[in-house]
């Protein structure tokens, strides 16, 4: 199986998911309205609002979190400059190590800039 096949077969998957999701929510607010529970009809929506004020939380640093993902990025160039000196086959290499190596030292950024917040969210 190729990489495209599975990222379709995902991409599908969650729309899927995602359209089941919003229709389901949609008739049972509809039900709601209907039985004139109107109170009652943005019962639904509260779980967004809750997710949104936990993301609030964690995106108060954009810049630290850009800064940190440039820099392990850029980290992540370095060390593949480095490894394609040392070893000139390295450039040659005909799979996805190389990007492997860039995103694992992006997602480092990502994760780091994770361990920051939540500590600071806890304080």
């Amino acid at each position: 199986m190729h990489l495209g096949e599975l990222l379709m077969a995902v991409v599908v998957f969650f729309s899927i998911i995602t359209f089941v999701k919003i229709m389901s929510s949609h008739f049972l607010k509809r039900k709601i309205i209907k039985n004139g529970h109107f109170d009652r009809a943005e019962i639904l929506d509260q779980n967004t609002e809750v997710e949104v004020k936990k993301q609030v939380k964690y995106d108060q640093y954009p810049a630290l979190k850009w800064g940190l993902v440039a820099f392990f990025g850029g980290l992540g160039f370095i060390v593949l400059e480095v490894l394609g000196a040392q070893y000139p086959e390295f450039k040659h290499y005909s799979s996805a190590m190389p990007y492997g190596i860039f995103f694992m030292f992006t997602s480092v950024g990502f994760l780091l800039y994770y361990l920051i917040m939540s500590k600071k969210v806890k304080e």
